[in-house]
């Protein structure tokens, strides 16, 4: 099932997608929800991110080139990070690169919507816990990496996680291919099966660290072939199943001097 978020007249809804149409529900899409039997199509609506993040991690550096790149055993402690909710965006939104960038680097993700709170759950108990999957573009801009390795700055700026278009709940992670176009152009194209973490373990590795809730989204890493964003450049990232998560680029308007 395809959850969705979106605009109708100024009025934020959510609904599933069922054939051509859009059917609005109410309710929590993780306990409780229904149909409202309201009815839209898409040409009716204006897209936003499919959920109100609780908190979005990301982990980095989590995908080789090839099979044969990958290690026997994944590092003892995988590296992650955090974006802020205010970061988040939705599909046709623009990414806005702040003045005193020129570039910022796109990164195709599958993300991961946790549905029922996990605590230290084992690898085997992970799927239990998963809502559903998305697609996210973690947006980086590098230059404001801490020279001691902090990549949260970079990756903070508003506009740089632009998540969608759907959640969809019927969806096997380990077959997606994740890939990103950039003006049209493929750059990434890489299947689930080389991230270095699985989704199982880092799951777990973080649910032993931190108690994860419904609506936290997990970001698993983007596969090679990311490259710089600059302004009035166009960023597909798409994942089959899930859809196409599309957006701008334009550049921030210079902030009022307090």
């Amino acid at each position: 099932m395809k959850f969705l978020r979106f605009t109708v007249k100024n009025e934020t809804k959510q609904g599933v997608i069922k054939g051509d149409e859009i059917q609005e529900i109410t309710g929590d899409i993780f306990n409780e929800w229904d149909y409202t039997g309201e009815v839209y199509s898409e040409n009716e609506i204006g897209w936003l991110a499919p959920l109100e993040s609780n908190h979005i991690i990301g982990i980095g550096a989590n995908y080789v080139a090839e099979s044969d790149d990958l290690p026997e055993q994944g590092p003892d402690m995988p590296v992650f990070f955090f974006k802020p909710n205010s970061s988040v965006i939705g599909p046709a939104a623009d990414i806005k690169i702040p003045q005193a960038i020129e570039e910022v680097k796109f990164e195709s993700e599958l993300a991961v919507v946790i549905g029922k709170e996990a605590n230290g759950i084992n690898e085997e108990e992970v799927l239990d816990h998963v809502f559903g999957y998305t697609i996210g573009n973690d947006v980086t801009a590098p230059q404001y990496f801490h020279e001691n390795g902090h990549w949260t700055l970079g990756k903070s700026f508003d506009t740089f996680t632009p998540l969608g278009p759907v959640i969809e709940t019927e969806f096997n992670p380990h077959g997606a291919v994740i890939k990103a176009f950039h003006n049209e152009k493929e750059k990434q194209n890489s299947p689930a099966n080389l991230m270095i973490v699985t989704i199982e373990r880092m799951i777990s590795y973080l649910s032993h660290i931190m108690t994860l809730q419904p609506g936290d989204v997990i970001l698993t890493g983007s596969p090679v072939g990311a490259e710089f964003l600059k302004e009035k450049d166009q960023i597909e990232c798409r994942i089959d199943g899930i859809g196409s998560l599309r957006n701008s680029v334009i550049k921030a308007k210079q902030p009022t001097k307090v």
